[in-house]
C-alpha cells in the first residue's frame, strides 16, 4: 500500500518521458541516457517513464527495453520509475515482471496495438499485466475513446494495484467525465504541456512531458502554477512552451521524438539519431529548434 500511495503522489506532478539516445553504432548510448535522466531528477522531476512512446518503445528490442529500465533506476535518484510495457499480453506481463526485478516502482501499460479490441478484452489485457506484478503500481495509457468509465472501474475493482491513468485522447470534456466517474485513480494528462491547463480543470493532477528532458524547470513551473490556481501565470508559461510542442505535433506528430533529440543534440547532451519509422529533422526545422531554444534562454548550436 505504501508503494502504491508513493506512486500516486509521484503521478500528481510532471511525469517525464525520456528519449532513448543512440550512439554512433546505433546502440543505446548508456552514458547519454543516464545523463538525460539524472539531469531531470536533479531539477526535481519525481516520476520518470523509460520506454514510453517518446523513448521509441516500439523500436527497441526486449533486451534494450530492460536495459533502459535498469539505466533509469540507476540514474533517477529519488524519482519513481514507471516502466513502459506493451506488445502482446504475455510479452507485456513479462516486461512488467522484468521491470519489477530491475527495481521499477510501477509500470505504464501502452494502449494495446491491435485492429480489433473490445472493452472486455481491454480489461483482460491489463489484468494480465497487473496480476503479473501485484507488488507494483500499474498505470493505464488511454488513447482510445472506446474505453468507458465503467470499463475502467471493472479493471480497478479486479486489480487494486491499478492506481493511475495516463489519458491521451484529445477530448477534455470526455476526460472530465471519465475522471469524475473513476475518482479512485490518479489522472494524468497524457498530452503534455499543450493540453495540461485544460485537463487540469477536468481532474488531471499531473501531466506527461517529453519537454522535461530539455527544460525540466519550466515543466515543473507549469505544474506549480496549475497547483497554485494561478491560471493567468500558467497560460503565460503555456504560450512560451507552445512553439516547441507545436513543432513536435507537426506532420501528424512525426517530430515528437526527433524535435527533442535535435534539441538535446544542440545542447550537447546526446546525438540526434532516431530509428525508423522516425526520421531526423530537415535543416529548416533544425533551425526552428535552435530559435526555440534561444527563446527559452538555452544555448543552441544547430550544427
Amino acid at each position: 500500500m505504501a508503494m502504491l500511495d508513493d506512486v500516486r503522489r509521484a503521478l500528481a506532478s510532471v511525469v517525464a518521458v525520456p528519449v532513448t539516445p543512440f550512439d554512433d553504432t546505433g546502440r543505446i548510448d548508456e552514458k547519454a541516457y543516464a545523463a538525460v535522466v539524472s539531469r531531470m531528477a536533479a531539477a526535481g522531476i519525481t516520476a520518470v517513464t523509460p520506454n514510453g512512446n517518446t523513448g521509441e518503445f516500439y523500436s527497441l528490442s526486449s533486451q534494450e527495453l530492460d536495459r533502459a529500465v535498469a539505466l533509469a533506476v540507476e540514474s533517477a535518484g529519488p524519482a519513481r520509475v514507471i516502466a513502459g510495457v506493451g506488445h502482446d499480453a504475455r510479452q507485456a506481463a513479462l516486461l512488467a515482471a522484468g521491470a519489477a526485478r530491475l527495481g521499477a516502482h510501477a509500470v505504464m501499460v501502452h494502449q494495446p496495438v491491435h485492429p480489433y479490441q473490445s472493452e472486455e478484452g481491454w480489461v483482460d489485457y491489463h489484468r494480465a499485466v497487473a496480476e503479473a506484478v501485484p507488488e507494483l503500481a500499474v498505470v493505464c495509457y488511454l488513447r482510445s475513446p472506446l474505453i468507458t468509465a465503467g470499463t475502467l472501474r471493472a479493471l480497478v475493482s479486479a486489480c487494486p494495484n491499478v492506481t493511475g491513468v495516463k489519458y491521451a485522447h484529445p477530448d477534455p470534456v470526455r476526460f472530465a467525465e471519465m475522471a469524475a466517474g473513476v475518482p479512485e485513480v490518479t489522472w494524468v494528462c497524457g498530452l503534455a504541456e499543450s493540453w495540461a491547463p485544460f485537463y487540469w480543470m477536468g481532474g488531471a493532477r499531473g501531466f506527461t512531458s517529453g519537454l522535461a528532458a530539455i527544460v525540466p524547470e519550466l515543466s515543473l513551473d507549469l505544474h506549480r502554477l496549475l497547483e497554485a490556481g494561478d491560471a493567468r501565470g500558467a497560460m503565460r508559461l503555456w504560450a512560451r512552451l507552445k512553439p516547441i510542442e507545436d513543432l513536435r505535433a507537426r506532420h501528424g506528430n512525426a517530430g515528437n521524438v526527433s524535435v527533442l533529440k535535435e534539441a538535446l543534440a544542440q545542447l550537447g547532451l546526446c546525438r540526434r539519431d532516431v530509428r525508423p519509422p522516425i526520421s531526423p529533422l530537415p535543416a529548416a526545422e533544425r533551425e526552428e529548434v535552435a530559435a526555440i531554444l534561444r527563446s527559452l534562454d538555452l544555448p543552441a548550436s544547430p550544427g
